[in-house]
């Protein structure tokens, strides 16, 4: 289950960093306007907006890599849950499949690291 729980992880912070690519660099591309369904137009004047956005995917991409990283349960279980948080928001809000592009990959990683038993560090007197 440990594997599982890293490659999940791994997954949701790897699709993270390609939201922040599309979003800060690419959202005035023809691959961003298929893939957000905008029209150039939108793009344009979102440019600032949309960039400002993939900073903090850029955030929650860097706290799954520390989590990762660092071994740390609780790490990886905070930022999954802001992923978690920020995708059923947008989901709620802007369209519903980023409810199952970024909530539900990153619910499953939360559930695949709580799963995870942590081992238990014995002390010596």
């Amino acid at each position: 289950m440990r594997i599982i729980a890293l490659l999940l992880v791994a997954i949701v912070m790897l699709s993270q960093v390609g939201f922040l690519v599309l979003e800060m660099f690419l959202w005035t591309d023809e691959v961003s306007y298929r893939i957000f369904e905008t029209t150039p137009e939108f793009a344009k004047a979102s440019k600032v907006l949309a960039a400002n956005q993939g900073l903090y995917k850029g955030f929650l991409a860097a706290g799954l890599l520390w989590g990762l990283l660092s071994g740390r349960r609780d790490v990886k279980a905070f930022f999954l849950c802001c992923v978690i948080v920020a995708g059923i928001y947008g989901g709620l809000t802007v369209n519903m499949s980023i409810l199952y592009v970024q909530a539900a990959p990153a619910l499953a990683a939360l559930l695949a690291v709580l799963a995870t038993r942590t081992p238990r560090v014995r002390h010596r007197l």
